[in-house]
């Protein structure tokens, strides 16, 4: 604290302004309480002057700093979010994350959160890698692969081990073919 006279008048003159700006503020508001005439006009009156008593001592406890109009605000900036911010935001986010992450854990979230690997996975996944197309591959596999089993041990054929992979890729196929087609009949992915 400084012991500059010019400092010290100038903080007691606010104190004192402060003080006077109280009182008048007081004095209206008893005025106010003094016309009030029914019951229900005081209650109204008594909800209205809380509501601006406590306005008041809002602003007196932000130092007397008058709200912010809309108007006083800065402006607004319109339009989406660029790629330069999504791009900085998501690097900004992705090492905050990494720095929670035990080391063997952060190492290989660096290596899938790779911009190469996750164009790539994406791709894979919009493509190749459909649900539906897995799936189908998955239960023709098991399917086909029994029927297979079952007539090639009747016979007394010997299995040579491709049999499941071509049965996945069978009904991969299948299912690669119905996703394309209810897209295209559907227009829902």
């Amino acid at each position: 604290m400084s012991n500059n006279p010019e400092e010290l008048q100038a903080g007691g003159e606010r104190t004192v302004e402060a003080s006077q700006s109280a009182e008048r503020r007081s004095e209206e508001l008893r005025s106010k309480e003094r016309t009030v005439e029914s019951p229900r006009d005081a209650e109204a009156t008594a909800d209205r002057l809380k509501d601006e008593a406590m306005e008041s001592a809002v602003s007196r406890e932000a130092g007397g700093a008058e709200k912010k109009r809309p108007s006083d605000s800065p402006a607004r900036r319109r339009g989406g979010i660029s790629k330069a911010e999504k791009k900085t935001s998501y690097k900004k986010h992705m090492a905050d994350v990494q720095r929670e992450l035990t080391p063997a854990s952060r190492a290989f979230s660096r290596v899938i959160h790779n911009p190469t690997v996750e164009k790539t996975s994406e791709i894979v996944g919009s493509t190749v890698a459909r649900p539906n197309a897995i799936l189908a591959g998955a239960v023709s596999a098991f399917i086909l692969t029994l029927a297979v089993y079952v007539i090639a041990r009747n016979i007394g054929y010997t299995l040579s081990g491709f049999e499941t992979i071509a049965a996945f890729i069978i009904g991969w196929v299948i299912g690669i073919v119905y996703d394309y087609l209810r897209l295209i009949i559907t227009g829902k992915k």
